[in-house]
């Protein structure tokens, strides 16, 4: 069954706010932080996983995989990327009940053509809306839970303009969709007026460096999103910490003079440990024993 937190937070008009997870340690820091919700990231998992870009490469099985792992090992609600379903109108009725039985509180699609790209890369083309709204018909009759979300994702702003854009969120929610994903809307000019235009939750991509300004949640909110994603801070520090600590390695044959890290101890209690050591002195002397 999904977690019925997420959707229950949406119905008393909490502001969701969702940083993106990418593996386990990414996955298990986070929760560890009191946030409503967690995103699972195609852009990070695809490149922790594969090393690749988020091209259309990773397949339903590689990110079922992952994003289920993630969803088992937290005890947030997972929200997880689904590009566009994998395919079409059948491989979205899989791939939703495949992320459900995963322990996935909801599922992002998009109306991108197959292969997909980034949203906040070029030369994103979209599907008819008509046949996106189709795949948002099936996803909600394939979910077997109402506490399962479906965002609707259009990429159609960068191409088609806001106004096609604005017009696909409307369509989507009239098939079906839980929450509206206009992607990379390129001021907060438009963001208002997609923010004026739409009763149903609205979801803000937030990504450093990307195509859309980064506002506060307080702004947000006062111009009508009811949720915010981080995809990329979370990878984005990873590299950035990795660049450096690598670079002094390599400089200076040593890791003494890195400053603050986030400490051994810590990483084996955030890997669970301190439980494989209570078992192993529990069961000591025992093992192979009849």
């Amino acid at each position: 069954m999904a977690d019925p937190r997420l959707k229950a937070a949406f119905a008393a008009g909490k502001f969701i706010v969702a940083p993106g997870i990418f593996d386990m340690i990414s996955a298990r820091v986070a929760d560890g932080m009191g946030f409503d919700c967690l995103y699972g990231t195609g852009f990070g998992t695809v490149a922790s996983h594969l090393g690749v870009a988020d091209a259309g490469i990773a397949t339903y099985t590689d990110m079922v995989s992952r994003m289920g792992q993630m969803a088992r090992g937290t005890k947030t609600p997972v929200i997880a990327d689904a590009d566009t379903g994998y395919g079409g109108l059948l491989n979205v009725r899989h791939t939703v009940m495949g992320y459900e039985a995963a322990g996935l509180a909801g599922i992002q699609l998009e109306d991108q053509e197959m292969p997909k790209k980034c949203g906040h890369t070029p030369g994103r083309r979209v599907i008819p809306a008509e046949e996106m709204a189709l795949k948002i018909k099936v996803a909600a009759e394939a979910r077997k839970d109402p506490n399962f979300l479906i965002v609707a994702r259009t990429d159609a702003r960068t191409t088609l303009g806001l106004e096609e854009a604005i017009r696909r969120g409307h369509i989507y929610d009239e098939a079906g969709a839980d929450i509206i994903f206009i992607e990379s809307p390129e001021s907060e000019a438009e963001m208002v007026e997609i923010g004026k235009s739409f009763r149903k939750p609205l979801l803000a991509n937030m990504v450093e460096g990307g195509r859309t300004p980064i506002l506060s949640v307080e702004r947000l909110t006062q111009i009508g999103y009811a949720m915010s994603i981080y995809p990329a801070v979370g990878f984005l520090a990873v590299a950035a910490a990795l660049e450096r600590v690598y670079a002094h390695l390599k400089q200076h044959g040593d890791s003494t003079a890195i400053g603050e890290s986030y400490g051994f101890k810590r990483m084996t209690e955030l890997m669970g440990f301190p439980e494989v050591w209570a078992f192993d002195e529990k069961w000591a002397m025992r093992d192979g024993a009849p």
